[in-house]
């Protein structure tokens, strides 16, 4: 049957495990946004989510024609979604939209580059096909994010009649960083993130560069309209392969995403997550904590989080023996010789920091450099005061997650780079990513901070992080298409 509402994203809402004995199981995701999109499918009747099998396991079961209700699973070649996944979404435009490349070295767009390009194209082909498949006529089609890029421009030439939504979870790369990219690969990319009726960003600056960057982007007409205040901006265009007629809009819009504070809440107090908060308090006792949880995610800005806390302990002794810094880094895409130096880099420098500062009674940094979510909320509750310092990010959930579980209200110390700045800014400590002097100082005014201006701030953060939550965002994105 076709589906009057569809979601296309690289990642699905299950993956599936193969026992020795060639038995498979479902297994549903975990992540709040997971969770949120499966609610909110589940309340659109006959909704489907369109994803890779990214695993062999997953591979075998569409294989078999295992099907779990309101997923269809796609089996891209390995090859090609290594080229795609890998050496396109994560080695170009994940840097590109970061502004991560170190330019003296940084970046080669030479004839590999443009062989691991040709299996983007063809990887967003087979979304754009699926989508065409599994669409009733006048679907609402909601694709997500930076590895999806280009088919909304496919999808728009294969099924016209029906209406296309993109998000973009990432930042958008500022016009100078796009203009980084050969000519005709950004026209690519523009014009198909414009076959979109509309395209959604966590925050109006990452919007504006999108609409700032469509300017000079060949193969046809782009007019840009900006708008600010809460207003959507739009892109009025027509490709020169559509022949004379009217021009079409494409309207950019903010829809920041928020926490869902009761499923949050009841994650974090579960018994495997009180097991671990014991485990915290036995180990940190009355000491003041600073909480971060980040992969090691190069945009995180880790290093300088680390080099602040040294910086704190050298200009302000007198918090030696009195905090912790409880670090959580997960290793993140350690297929990629860059992020495996960056995480030994994190460990490297957690254990300068003990060996520089730490007694017989005393350890800095307690650092957990592997995938632990229940430790992860444990340390939330237990945060005095929260670290989030990106150098450019999206949105940073943990900056609304945090307030929302901490029991005691935490000083939320937020850079200017993380896309929960200007939703959050108001209540928290600002600082400028890279300035690892001022982060030492707002480390040392958020421990100095009176207990009751601390739990005020605390609540207003809560309130303003889960303003959007994942169900609501996701209708709200719904609602606007069809109108």
């Amino acid at each position: 049957m076709a589906s009057q509402v569809l979601v296309a994203a690289n990642r699905g809402p299950l993956s599936y495990a193969l026992a020795a004995d060639g038995t498979l199981s479902a297994r549903r995701g975990g992540g709040g946004l997971v969770s949120g999109l499966s609610t909110a499918l589940a309340e659109q009747p006959g909704a489907l989510w369109i994803c890779a099998a990214l695993s062999d396991a997953d591979r075998e079961a569409v294989r078999r024609g295992v099907a779990e209700p309101g997923v269809r699973m796609l089996p891209i070649d390995p090859d090609v979604y290594d080229g795609a996944y890998n050496g396109i979404a994560n080695s170009v435009l994940w840097f590109l939209h970061h502004h991560l490349y170190e330019i003296p070295r940084e970046p080669v767009f030479d004839a590999e580059f443009r062989r691991r390009w040709d299996a983007y194209v063809t990887y967003n082909e087979a979304f754009a096909a699926a989508c065409a498949e599994e669409a009733a006529e006048g679907a609402a089609v909601l694709i997500q994010d930076y590895h999806l890029a280009l088919a909304p421009g496919m999808l728009r030439e294969l099924r016209p009649d029906l209406r296309i939504g993109h998000f973009t979870h990432t930042p958008w790369a500022s016009p100078e960083f796009l203009r980084m990219l050969p000519d005709d690969i950004r026209s690519q990319l523009v014009w198909g993130m414009l076959g979109a009726d509309r395209l959604g960003f966590h925050t109006e600056t990452w919007g504006m560069n999108f609409v700032s960057g469509v300017d000079g982007s060949g193969n046809g007409t782009a007019v840009a309209h900006f708008a600010r205040g809460g207003n959507p901006s739009s892109v009025t265009h027509r490709k020169d392969t559509d022949g004379p007629g009217p021009l079409r809009e494409t309207v950019v819009d903010t829809y920041p995403l928020g926490v869902d504070a009761d499923e949050l809440r009841g994650l974090a107090h579960r018994p495997e997550v009180d097991d671990k908060l014991a485990a915290l308090r036995a180990e940190v006792g009355d000491l003041k904590t600073i909480v971060r949880v980040d992969r090691t995610e190069l945009s995180k800005n880790i290093l300088r989080g680390l080099l602040a806390y040294r910086e704190l302990l050298i200009s302000h002794p007198e918090w030696r023996e009195r905090v912790v810094h409880l670090a959580s880094a997960y290793p993140s895409r350690q297929d990629l010789t860059v992020y495996r130096e960056y995480t030994e880099s994190v460990r490297e420098l957690a254990a300068a920091i003990n060996t520089e500062f730490g007694t017989a009674d005393w350890q800095p940094v307690l650092v957990s450099v592997e995938d632990d979510f229940a430790r992860s909320l444990a340390a939330y509750r237990l945060a005095d005061v929260a670290l989030v310092n990106p150098v450019r990010d999206g949105m940073n959930l943990v900056a609304k997650e945090i307030p929302v579980v901490s029991e005691a209200g935490c000083v939320l110390v937020l850079s200017t780079g993380a896309g929960a700045y200007e939703e959050l800014r108001a209540d928290a400590l600002t600082v400028n990513p890279y300035d690892v002097t001022a982060t030492a100082e707002a480390l040392h005014a958020a421990l100095s901070m009176p207990a009751a201006e601390r739990a005020d701030r605390t609540k207003r953060l809560a309130v303003a992080a889960t303003a959007l939550p994942p169900t609501q965002w996701l209708t709200s994105q719904l609602d606007a298409l069809r109108t």
